[in-house]
């Protein structure tokens, strides 16, 4: 979706719009009092903009400051929350924050624009995307949903739809207008909408009278790296050492949130967004260690944070065929493997 300048992506949740606006202000205010003052005159600066209001998928980046992996490492991280107007990869391409969070289509996106973002790491190995249908209405597999109207975003039809529509078959004419509200899909119980893995059981199941059907598209082999880490190729090219200092304090707090106690990251997160619960909390940290959403696939044999060459191939590939990318895109401007052994101290 193309938000003032660089096309990105916004997280598509019905949950995540009540009161986003108001949250922002909050959460900035928080994240800055979270902060070790003693970090401020002695470490490095870093400004880390989240693709949206601070929440369990974050826990990586939120227990290493409140743990102190960041300023052990010599850093004074701030944490900026994202919202549904601020664009991450605008900020970071001109300057205003020095890193972001993203996915596989941020840079991929960037590049296909000509403008210099590259992506470093990959924290979510398994994107939480799903389509959610209700229970009871003989649905149980993706290829269950190839025919039935889907509640999309505007802008999933420009990436995951895509690999659908390339992979399974799906048709333009299933899509339905996605209204980031949670009423259409909860009055209809034939609806199906997108949704994520790591919500749709908790928020939406609240409210029906069975829980609903999430269909997983990275089950289904949907490639995309999410909760990213990007920046600027000229942020790069003069901060390699800070850049390498984050992403390892960032995997150290990722693997402490999957193998131990993740309180630390949760307290933060709800001091900066209040919204957030220790109930959902919880309940995304339990989907996350899972499904191996950090741990598995790349990370597996290359560590929390994890990408390659071939994935990233295979996905532009997909998307290229799709015609979301020109086939001479040099896509692998778009990220680099130069930081994955600074995570794993290799």
């Amino acid at each position: 979706m193309a938000t003032n300048g660089i096309d990105t992506e916004i997280p598509a949740s019905p949950a995540r719009f009540g009161k986003a606006a108001s949250m922002i202000a909050a959460a900035l205010f928080a994240t800055c009092l979270a902060l070790p003052a003693s970090a401020e005159d002695t470490n490095t600066r870093v400004s880390f903009g989240l693709n949206w209001l601070p929440q369990g998928e974050h826990c990586g980046f939120y227990q290493a400051l409140a743990t102190g992996l960041y300023e052990d490492a010599g850093l004074d991280v701030e944490l900026q929350p994202g919202g549904p107007d601020i664009n991450v990869p605008n900020l970071v391409a001109a300057g205003t924050v020095d890193l972001g969070m993203g996915s596989s289509f941020t840079s991929l996106n960037a590049i296909n624009q000509g403008i210099p973002l590259v992506t470093v790491a990959a924290f979510l190995q398994k994107d939480p995307q799903t389509l959610v249908a209700h229970g009871g209405q003989g649905v149980s597999t993706l290829e269950d949903l190839k025919d039935r109207p889907v509640m999309i975003a505007k802008f999933s039809q420009f990436e995951f739809w895509q690999f659908l529509k390339m992979e399974y078959g799906f048709s333009d004419d299933q899509i339905r207008p996605y209204t980031y509200s949670a009423a259409p899909f909860l009055a209809d119980p034939e609806a199906v909408q997108q949704g994520y893995i790591t919500e749709d059981a908790l928020l939406l199941g609240a409210e029906l009278p069975e829980p609903p059907v999430s269909i997983m598209l990275a089950d289904y082999g949907y490639q995309n790296y999410a909760s990213t880490a990007f920046t600027s190729q000229p942020f790069l090219d003069e901060n390699p050492e800070v850049v390498r200092a984050f992403l390892a304090a960032t995997a150290e707090g990722y693997r402490q949130c999957i193998e131990d106690d993740y309180t630390p990251a949760m307290e933060a997160v709800m001091a900066a967004n209040p919204d957030h619960t220790a109930e959902l909390f919880d309940f995304k940290l339990k989907q996350m260690r899972d499904r191996e959403m950090v741990t598995g696939g790349d990370a597996e044999a290359g560590g929390v944070g994890a990408m390659t060459d071939a994935r990233w191939q295979s996905f532009f590939d997909t998307m290229s065929a799709a015609g979301v990318y020109p086939a001479d895109l040099d896509y692998a401007d778009a990220y680099t493997l130069d930081y994955v052994g600074a995570m794993t101290g290799n």
